[in-house]
């Protein structure tokens, strides 16, 4: 977890969560969707190779997958938690696209009560996901809300 204090990120996210739901809701067949959960993997920013990391590396995942978080303070607001992350697998890189659009840019607080499982199965995903794949989904998940955590202790 990198620290940056009072700057801007400079990540600009292709896509909020609400498009993402809004796109799903169009795509009647699980085939048409699972194309575009892999569009959205292949929308991601390549993750430099610094970012490769043992420490940014999510355990529980069957696919190689890495979450670099940087945090920025804003005031009383508390701290503001930016991600980039990448996997080996198509379809897992699709699943960090949608967290990032979940959780990247928002304060730690909002990410401790955003539950991305919850909209997982609301927009149809999690029955479609194989367990091993579900698991990994949790794990990045607790991850973020970690790094949320850890954010918020040394505020």
């Amino acid at each position: 977890m990198t620290l940056e204090v009072n700057s801007r990120a400079d990540i600009a996210l292709a896509m909020t969560i609400d498009e993402i739901i809004e796109n799903f809701s169009l795509l009647e067949e699980w085939d048409d969707r699972y194309r575009y959960v892999i569009e959205l993997g292949r929308s991601l920013t390549p993750l430099e190779e610094r970012d490769r990391s043992q420490t940014n590396k999510v355990q529980g995942c069957a696919s190689q997958v890495w979450l670099a978080t940087t945090v920025r303070t804003n005031g009383a607001d508390g701290p503001v938690l930016s991600f980039v992350g990448d996997s080996d697998a198509h379809i897992v890189r699709g699943l960090i696209a949608i967290l990032l659009a979940v959780y990247s840019e928002k304060h730690a607080r909002e990410i401790l009560t955003t539950d991305a499982i919850a909209l997982f199965e609301r927009i149809g995903l999690r029955e479609h996901l194989t367990p091993q794949r579900s698991n990994g989904f949790r794990s990045m998940v607790e991850r973020i809300k970690s790094d949320a955590r850890a954010a918020m202790a040394t505020a």
